[in-house]
């Protein structure tokens, strides 16, 4: 009975830290997201030029170009693509790189498209080379070929398209081949929010939800949230539920940290599998360097899991280095890892026994 709810805790934990989103969280974030620019919180770097080029595109009535994003998931790039598309008043068309599994599925995407709508392509680097074949033509010249029958009787059909803006989405940039990038007018990079960004993003979504949550809560949960704002939103749904019913409904700092700790988050915003990868790195292989595929064996956990959703943020956290032999522990992690607060201690011996 206690393995079996160590080991639900132990899930709902990831979970939530976690940046993939799931069909509920998608429809409830729908009312999270900003509607315009000027209200999107942080990405200073991306925002200020998206703007002009946004302003400079209406002004000459013309779509605008094609548009990469790149960055960690739950970063915003979905959030921009759609408010791209209502600043310019567009319909958008969603869809993603596994999705489009044949070029036919592309040229029907393709010719519904009207003049100066948005055709948004999540997890763009993970098109087939067969589609990405036919995107060529149709973003540099609005056309596409089509090969119809085989052998002395084949012919092309060509597709004339309605003048349309692209915008790929990616976690992975340099899986991205160099002729797809290279026909990309804008490029950008999304990266980690700062605490002072996600407070205010908490603070906006508390109104929306009408939770009431103060400064230092708000603070506090930006710090537990990995730089990132679909995990600031999930947890400020998770502590709502918890100071709901074990507190006056407030979230303060206090209550956010005492909810947090039952899902075994800690204040530098590490769940379990996180831990267990600075854990394996230090313990079994000494600090480092070692390879992500023998880390990823030792966890028995997916490569892309690590390298997609957990490495990211460790390195921005200053806790990994990335060395031409593999990854290696920073001093840092090693301070870290030597704080054996209660917490830490718990989700430490409950690592050892389940790993």
């Amino acid at each position: 009975m206690e393995t079996g709810g160590r080991e639900k805790f132990i899930d709902e934990a990831e979970k939530i830290v976690r940046v993939d989103e799931t069909d509920d969280e998608a429809i409830l974030n729908l009312s999270l997201r900003p509607k315009l620019l000027k209200d999107f919180i942080g990405q200073g770097t991306v925002v200020e030029p998206m703007d002009i080029a946004l302003e400079a595109s209406i002004k000459r009535d013309e779509p605008l170009e094609h548009l990469l994003f790149s960055g960690p998931p739950g970063l915003g790039k979905t959030s921009l693509a759609y408010i791209i598309a209502g600043e310019m008043g567009r319909k958008v068309t969603a869809t993603s790189g596994p999705a489009i599994d044949r070029a036919g599925d592309l040229i029907g995407i393709l010719t519904n498209l009207s003049d100066g709508d948005i055709l948004f392509i999540d997890e763009i680097h993970r098109l087939s080379k067969v589609v990405e074949e036919f995107i060529y033509p149709a973003m540099e010249n609005f056309q596409i070929d089509f090969l119809v029958d085989k052998g002395p009787y084949a012919k092309t059909v060509k597709f004339n398209l309605k003048r349309f803006t692209l915008i790929g989405a990616t976690t992975r940039a340099g899986l991205l081949s160099a002729p797809l990038r290279d026909r990309f007018g804008m490029f950008f990079h999304l990266e980690f929010y700062s605490i002072e960004d996600l407070s205010r993003i908490i603070k906006r979504s508390a109104k929306i939800l009408d939770i009431s949550i103060d400064d230092d809560g708000a603070r506090e949960l930006a710090a537990c949230s990995r730089g990132t704002p679909r995990i600031a939103n999930r947890l400020l749904r998770r502590v709502r539920d918890w100071v709901e019913v074990k507190s006056d409904g407030k979230i303060t700092r206090k209550a956010a940290i005492e909810a947090l700790s039952t899902h075994g988050i800690d204040s530098a915003g590490l769940d379990r599998i996180s831990r267990r990868v600075l854990e394996v790195i230090f313990s079994t292989y000494k600090r480092g360097p070692v390879g992500i595929e023998a880390i990823a064996a030792s966890l028995n956990e997916e490569v892309d899991t690590i390298q997609d959703v957990i490495e990211p943020y460790l390195l921005k956290m200053g806790f990994l280095r990335r060395t031409s032999r593999g990854r290696e522990l920073t001093d840092t992690a090693c301070e870290y890892l030597g704080k054996k607060d209660a917490l830490f201690g718990e989700l430490f011996k409950t690592s050892k026994e389940t790993s």
